[in-house]
Parts: C-alpha cells; sequence; structure tokens
C-alpha cells in the first residue's frame, strides 16, 4: 500500500507486517510435557493455555507482571436516550476505580494483578455516531497510539477493560457494520436498557450505520466513524502488545468490538489474543464465534472494567505454574505409563 501520509498509515503498515508466534517455545512446552506428573492432556484447557504464553513470549510460560488496563471514554450518542444511566457516571466509577472500591479492585486483588486506568477526556464525549463520524482520522490515530503507550511499564500479560457509559450502543453498532444481520441482533440491555430504552438503542445503532455505510469496508474508518475512545484506545493497546510479544486477555462485548475491528483488518491480528469470558450481552457470544475464538469462562457476567479478563487471568497464571512447578515422573519418583 503507497504511503500517503495520512493518520492511519502506520497502523495499516503494522496490521499488515505482524509478528507470528514462537515456534521453538511451543515445542519446549510440548516436549516438558510428556515428562510431568499426570496423563497427557489430563489439564484440558491450561495446557494449550501454556503453550499460547509461550508461543506469544518465547520463553518457558509464566506469568510474573499481569496488567489489568481499563480504558474509560464518554460518547456523543447518550443524546439519543440509549443508557438509563447519565454520562457523569463513566467519571465517578473512574474516581471509584482509583479509590479501590470496584468489582475490578477485588479481582485484581485476588488475583495479584497490576491495574491501570486511563482517563480518555471524558468532558469531551465523542460526536454523536447517528449525526457525525465519533472522531476524525488523526483524532482516532492519536488515541490508539495513546492506547499502545498503556504497556510502556512492562507487563507479559495484558488484560484490557473499559468503562463508559452508552459503549455496548458503540460496540453494536460496530458489530453491525462488520457482520450485518439486523441492529437487534447486536443490541442487548447493556446496563439495563430494556422496553422503549432498547428501542432507542436499536434506532440508534440503525441510524449510525446507515449515515456512516459508505465508508464502513474499511475496518478502521469502521472504529473512526463508529468507535469511542476507549475502543480505539484498546485496538491500539492489543496491536502494541503483538508487536511487543505480549499476550492479551480481551474482556467482554465493548473490548471485543476493539478486538473485532483489528481481526477485520488483519484475520491473524488476534493470534496472541484470548477472549476471557462470554457476556452476558446477547450479541457477545455470536461476535466472538466471528473472531474463531472460545471464552474461558462464562459466569453470566456484564459489568465490563475488565472483571472477566483479570478473573481469566488466574487461570492463566495457575496454567503457567502447573506447567513450569509441576515435577517430572523423574523428579518425583513416580512411575511413567509402560
Amino acid at each position: 500500500m503507497a504511503h500517503t501520509g495520512l493518520p492511519f498509515d502506520d497502523f495499516r503498515e503494522l496490521l499488515a507486517n505482524l509478528p507470528g508466534p514462537d515456534a521453538a517455545a511451543v515445542k519446549a512446552v510440548r516436549d516438558r510435557d510428556q515428562f510431568l506428573t499426570k496423563p497427557p492432556g489430563a489439564l484440558g484447557r491450561l495446557e494449550d493455555i501454556a503453550e499460547w504464553l509461550a508461543a506469544w513470549t518465547g520463553r518457558p510460560p509464566a506469568v510474573t507482571r499481569p496488567l489489568v488496563a481499563v480504558f474509560a471514554g464518554n460518547h456523543g450518542v447518550t443524546r439519543q436516550g440509549v443508557s438509563p444511566f447519565p454520562s457523569d457516571v463513566t467519571a465517578q466509577m473512574v474516581a471509584n476505580f482509583s479509590a479501590g472500591g470496584a468489582a475490578i479492585n477485588q479481582i485484581c486483588i485476588t488475583n495479584d494483578l497490576g491495574l491501570k486506568v486511563f482517563d480518555l477526556a471524558l468532558e469531551l464525549p465523542t460526536g454523536d455516531i447517528t449525526e457525525e463520524p465519533a472522531m476524525d482520522e488523526r483524532a482516532c490515530a492519536a488515541t490508539m497510539a495513546f492506547g499502545m503507550e498503556s504497556i510502556a511499564g512492562g507487563t507479559d500479560l495484558l488484560c484490557i477493560g473499559e468503562m463508559g457509559i452508552g459503549n455496548t450502543t458503540i460496540a453494536a453498532a460496530i458489530f453491525y457494520a462488520l457482520y450485518g444481520g439486523a441492529a437487534q441482533d447486536w443490541t442487548g440491555p447493556g446496563t439495563g436498557a430494556h422496553g422503549e430504552g432498547l428501542q432507542r438503542k436499536i434506532d440508534a445503532v440503525e441510524r449510525a450505520v446507515t449515515l456512516h455505510k459508505a465508508h464502513l469496508g474499511d475496518p478502521l474508518e469502521v472504529l473512526r466513524r463508529l468507535g469511542g475512545r476507549e475502543i480505539a484506545a484498546m485496538a491500539g493497546a492489543i496491536l502494541a502488545a503483538r508487536v511487543e510479544k505480549i499476550p492479551v486477555i480481551v474482556d467482554g462485548y465493548v473490548a471485543t468490538a476493539a478486538a473485532a475491528v483489528l481481526h477485520a483488518a488483519n484475520p491473524s491480528a488476534l493470534d496472541h489474543c484470548m477472549i476471557g469470558h462470554v457476556s452476558a450481552e446477547p450479541g457477545h457470544i455470536k461476535a466472538v464465534e466471528k473472531l474463531g475464538k472460545t471464552p474461558l469462562l462464562s459466569l453470566g457476567m456484564r459489568l465490563g472494567e475488565g472483571t472477566g479478563a483479570a478473573l481469566a487471568a488466574g487461570i492463566v497464571k495457575a496454567a503457567a505454574q502447573c506447567h513450569t512447578g509441576m515435577a517430572t515422573f523423574e523428579q518425583a519418583g513416580v512411575s511413567d505409563k509402560s
């Protein structure tokens, strides 16, 4: 692709030249697994997770600096009455994260995970997608770049989450634009929209995608026209993690929308990612299936905040510890199969 000097060009280049997995590290895991004190395959998906960690870090499975990154943004589409909560709640919840009072704080404490929260210009909502693009290209690219910087302090397992009143409407519009069907296929209750409120969400998603339909063949245009700052930042974080060989756990419905944009641009873009859980939001399992993924957990959750990804991180940590800490038959003095 010719370089035009447009803000998205660098991201298009990154997406076209993504690093692959470390085959030698995967082989080393498989070789060691044959001698561990368990029957082959007895740990099920935990064994797959150990291989996944090795593939994307290039070393024996280990999680020593896990990080949950929560991105918060506000949305102009809330003017359409798509959420029962006011946009002020976004900033209030960010303050709650900072004070340690939210669900994500408790899960991070339980699983010994780092937590960073990023406030993305909450006082300046994005454009109302039913009337105009959410962002121009420069602003969207800058927000993706900001998301890329979220891993600057170093991590070896990134969990991405979000906070933003109205962002299940935004996610529904992205999925509808990428995958088609009908607006109601992708639009669920979110934080509690039912009856007339849910119908307003569906109508807003339909109007937004109709307004921008001439430009929705390009996934990055989908992101900047229909997305939000937190979604653009999550997309940037996922992309940066791939470049830096950091495995990623994606949270729920909204975080998956950010991942879906990258997948639409390059089907291999999420090979380093795991979907932490399937949300109770009705469209989430359909979206996950489009990505060819199998969620790790199914707990009926729909909170966001990175909570499902953070819970899944505990399982990923256990998978790494089982592989590296378990004794071999010889070490344990246990008879192997004859």
